[in-house]
């Protein structure tokens, strides 16, 4: 079976890549099963002490898996990993603007640049499937939303901006039961950030998010909110930075890590 040919459940992480750096551009929620995912945020090394220190005061939205060397491609979180190549998309930001969103980085890199790979929601969504509670936007075949809020994260020199959360509708009496699971991963952003009203956190309107698809909502769910590795984008936009790269929201960097390595 080509790779073209399977089912993303049924692609080992190696042969996703392979498909991302051939130019698939897909959200990955539901693809190589059991294995880690994370999200990227690449700058200039004069700001990566920036980064560093929002991401250790923001733990929640940015838990910190690798940090590479400046002008490195490569991540300790897989054999032969391509970070310019090995994502279904990216953005490349200048001046707090998308300026491109190429489904590769290579034209884009350079040798002062410092990445950071860090934890995704969508690595404990396995966890909660096989705990019986429905993931709805991986059995739509769509994107997980994702929302700015009115809760700033804690700033750090020039990286300021609001927390990003991922949005997913359970059912009421599976709510303690998402929670129980996603505390065993803290490394990819753990336990929820708010449950319920959305008007709380700032969201005016759940039906249209700042990032990903519309939410899939049945009568009695409750929307659960977890923090999103998308937050540094958000602070690089708010702060302007001149140049960045990230991953398009919800098109993960597939790992060799498995899920278990994070499970607490």
């Amino acid at each position: 079976m080509t790779t073209s040919q399977a089912r993303p459940a049924e692609i080992g992480p190696r042969e996703a890549r392979q498909a991302f750096r051939g130019g698939l551009s897909v959200a990955t929620s539901g693809w190589a099963p059991g294995f880690t995912q994370a999200n990227l945020i690449t700058v200039p090394v004069e700001y990566a002490y920036d980064v560093l220190l929002f991401a250790q005061r923001n733990p929640k939205p940015c838990p910190v898996l690798d940090v590479t060397d400046a002008g490195s491609a490569t991540t300790a979180l897989g054999d032969g990993i391509d970070l310019r190549t090995d994502f279904p998309g990216y953005r490349v930001y200048r001046d707090g603007e998308v300026v491109d969103e190429p489904t590769d980085v290579v034209d884009h890199w350079r040798d002062d640049l410092v990445s950071f790979l860090i934890g995704c929601s969508f690595t404990f969504e396995d966890a909660l499937e096989r705990g019986g509670v429905p993931v709805r936007h991986r059995v739509a075949g769509t994107n997980v939303p994702m929302f700015r809020t009115s809760i700033e994260a804690r700033s750090a020199g020039r990286m300021a901006g609001p927390t990003v959360v991922s949005m997913r509708s359970i059912p009421a009496a599976q709510v303690a039961r998402a929670v129980e699971i996603t505390a065993r991963f803290p490394n990819m952003h753990g336990t929820p950030l708010h449950i319920g009203d959305p008007a709380a956190i700032g969201i005016a309107d759940v039906t249209r998010p700042d990032y990903g698809d519309a939410p899939i909502v049945e009568p009695g769910d409750v929307p659960v909110f977890w923090a999103c590795g998308v937050t540094p984008q958000a602070a690089v936009v708010a702060a302007r930075l001149p140049f960045a790269i990230a991953h398009a929201p919800g098109q993960m960097l597939i790992t060799d890590g498995t899920d278990d390595q994070w499970n607490a």
